[in-house]
């Protein structure tokens, strides 16, 4: 009880004879006061049952409440349940015993009828069911009970019940009417609440929204995931995006350069410019200077027309040149020339052609021990790692692998009119994977998976079949000691993982040419490599072994 109830209480005290109505006014008053300081019905209805019991003498006041109003659903059955939600005087256990089907006893009829149901004794109705309270632990006398019904709008969600000793010499019409009082307040106090819930989903929904806003908004560059190594990188490409100076990126194969590379391009001023990406190891090494430079009529064999090259074509906006530790040696220094100079020559022009390109360039290969080895040029080196900025691997950002699993998922739904959904179990060993390809690796298998499953619902089970080293379709690159070469091998392997410059040793290599003819390209593909990447370990054993 408030400290302004009990000094009231204390006024009436030396009264011989209580003031009923004073005490009802105290009453009111104070739930009034605490409806305006808090809504929250177990607060207001914790003291109003208490101050029905201390100041009327109505004891073991108890509100009781249809299940299908709790759970916010309509009322689908005559015969549904109610219980005690708010009670005071009465035990934990008694109030779970406070179960009623709606006309069952003296609270089921008033929720049935929705009518108020006065019991002058409890001994004398056998309508009355004992049910919470045990008739052992009620006073011996006489007992009263009142139970009003509490509505909202026309329908009756609730009663407010309470006990009361007979010899009260107060009207039990009074407490009748301050019942019905409280029951209509407690009504409106829940319809309050109820609203309040309905504006608290929806401000629930609209938080999910703004989430997935939020998400949208990280991954408005293309970039899924708000992990704090993924976040780290994204932070330092926007420091630098307004810069002119090359950028390069640096990490393991699929983490996503490219989509690194188109992130710094549309961030900086140059957004409204082209983007060009070329991949330097899918050139080969004749067509270098062409394909980046351009040419003019005549300028080679087969040459009928003029052609611009990548870099003319990126003028005013970003050049990304992919895997630039593929560049021939050669090559290198003509680029270093564009990159110093602002300038290109066309293969068989005479003049030299002004540019206005931002480079960024990436690879997954070490730069600075190509340097050492002789197979990067250490100026141009120098040259492109002026903004250096790691990608992360997808096992140094497990965070986004669900994310990025479901937007895989979403879109190749998409693409291919599925309907395949995930199990939680199959996104959590998504999650507990290595994936040493990184996102591309990713990617493939919830590609993999979408377009061969039968089942709505991928499993656990059936996600492990496909994950990389457990399904039988899935060919592996030879590790040495592990897999030998297969000189049978007709086919690329549907993943090829991507294979550090020193994945494999001479012996590899020799075992390789040996075993097929000095074929370059079978001996190639029997190791998981592409032609270019064979011949460049091959030139770089042939050059070792030469000094």
């Amino acid at each position: 009880m408030s400290r302004p109830a009990r000094r009231a209480l204390a006024a009436t005290a030396p009264r011989t004879e209580p003031s009923w109505r004073e005490q009802e006014h105290l009453l009111l008053g104070e739930v009034m006061r605490l409806v305006g300081k808090s809504l929250a019905p177990d607060v207001v209805f914790r003291e109003m049952l208490h101050l029905m019991s201390e100041l009327l003498g109505l004891n073991r006041g108890r509100v009781v409440l249809l299940d299908s109003f709790e759970k916010g659903s309509d009322r689908s059955s005559p015969f549904e349940e109610a219980s005690i939600h708010f009670a005071y005087g009465l035990t934990k256990a008694e109030m779970s015993r406070g179960r009623y089907v709606v006309g069952e006893g003296i609270t089921g009829a008033v929720l049935s009828t929705g009518q108020t149901s006065i019991v002058q004794s409890i001994d004398a109705d056998p309508r009355f069911l004992n049910r919470a309270v045990e008739r052992s632990r009620l006073p011996q006398e006489t007992v009263a009970f009142i139970a009003v019904p509490i509505e909202l709008g026309n329908t009756t969600i609730g009663v407010l019940a309470a006990h009361r000793i007979r010899r009260r010499n107060r009207a039990l019409s009074e407490d009748v009417a301050v019942l019905r009082l409280l029951a209509t307040l407690s009504g409106q106090l829940l319809q309050l609440r109820q609203l309040i819930q309905a504006q608290t989903r929806e401000l629930e929904s609209k938080n999910a929204l703004l989430s997935q806003a939020l998400e949208s908004a990280t991954a408005r560059y293309g970039i899924i995931g708000r992990s704090p190594a993924l976040l780290r990188a994204l932070a330092e490409l926007e420091r630098v995006s307004h810069a002119s100076a090359s950028v390069l990126l640096l990490g393991e194969s699929g983490t996503g350069k490219e989509l690194f590379a188109r992130a710094l391009h549309l961030a900086s001023a140059r957004h409204d410019g082209p983007f060009i990406k070329v991949n330097c190891a899918a050139i080969p090494e004749t067509l270098f200077e062409s394909e980046l430079f351009g040419h003019e009529k005549g300028a080679f064999t087969g040459a009928s027309t003029s052609r611009a090259g990548w870099f003319e074509q990126a003028d005013q906006g970003t050049i990304f040149l992919d895997e630039i530790g593929e560049m021939p040696l050669a090559m290198q220094a003509k680029l270093l020339r564009t990159l110093q100079e602002g300038t290109i020559i066309r293969l068989g022009a005479k003049r030299e052609m002004p540019i206005n390109v931002r480079v960024v360039a990436a690879t997954n290969r070490d730069l600075a021990v190509e340097v050492a080895s002789g197979n990067f040029r250490q100026d141009l080196f120098y040259r492109l790692n002026v903004i250096p900025i790691s990608l992360p691997s997808l096992a140094q950002r497990r965070e986004d692998i669900r994310p990025l699993a479901l937007h895989f998922l979403n879109k190749t739904n998409q693409q291919n009119q599925r309907n395949v959904h995930f199990s939680p179990q199959a996104l959590d060993a998504l999650e507990e994977q290595t994936w040493p390809g990184n996102i591309r690796e990713l990617s493939n298998v919830i590609e993999r998976t979408v377009l061969l499953t039968d089942q709505a619902i991928v499993s656990r089970k059936e996600i492990e079949t496909w994950l990389p080293g457990t399904h039988t379709g899935t060919t592996t690159v030879r590790k040495r000691d592990t897999h030998p070469v297969n000189p049978g091998a007709s086919g690329a392997p549907l993943v090829r993982e991507y294979r550090p410059h020193s994945s494999h040793d001479a012996e590899d290599l020799r075992d390789a040419m040996r075993l097929h003819g000095g074929n370059q390209s079978r001996a190639a593909q029997s190791l998981g490599l592409t032609p270019r990447q064979f011949g460049y370990r091959w030139r770089r054993l042939a050059a070792q072994e030469s000094t």
